[in-house]
């Protein structure tokens, strides 16, 4: 009889025990920051490079705002498993994202989305425009269209966007 109380006591003991890990696993799951999965599309037959595309999409991400400041990225192994390419040329694409200032690389961490800079963007959208510009300019010529009819259309153009 007393044999069998200890045993009741300790199997009461140990499903307390096991409860409380179970509670505190669960919090620490539901505690801890999830890093979430990119949308990141791999063209292999587009004639820009891997680390190019990996590099544009996150970084289109992150001026986007689909990822934001302090948010963690896939880790440079994990993001190479789900593409399925080499941790070579994920870690490039990270390298060149933190080399431009869009991401940081905390030891034993992980990498993070940096602070927008607004200059670095507004830098960024200004070159986009100039090679637009560049393209349109050229094709002015070869169209004969005048400086004048370029403004015109151009300011159309804006007047529909107001």
């Amino acid at each position: 009889m007393l044999l069998e109380r200890f045993y009741v006591t300790i199997i009461f003991f140990i499903q307390h025990v096991l409860t409380y890990l179970f509670i505190l696993y669960i919090l620490h799951i539901y505690s801890r920051k999830e890093v979430r999965l990119l949308d990141i599309i791999i063209r292999n037959a587009s004639n820009q490079p891997i680390y190019d595309q990996i590099y544009s999409q996150i970084k289109n991400h992150i001026i986007s705002g689909k990822l934001q400041e302090g948010e963690a990225l896939p880790s440079i192994r994990n993001l190479a498993k789900d593409l399925r390419i080499s941790v070579i040329t994920t870690k490039r694409a990270y390298d060149e994202l933190e080399r431009d200032g869009f991401i940081y690389t905390v030891p034993a961490k992980g990498c993070f989305v940096a602070e927008k800079n607004i200059e670095l963007i507004r830098e960024e959208n200004l070159k986009k425009i100039e090679e637009h510009m560049l393209k349109i300019s050229e094709l002015a010529v070869l169209c004969n269209i005048s400086n004048a009819e370029l403004l015109d259309m151009f300011q159309i153009i804006m007047k529909e966007n107001e």
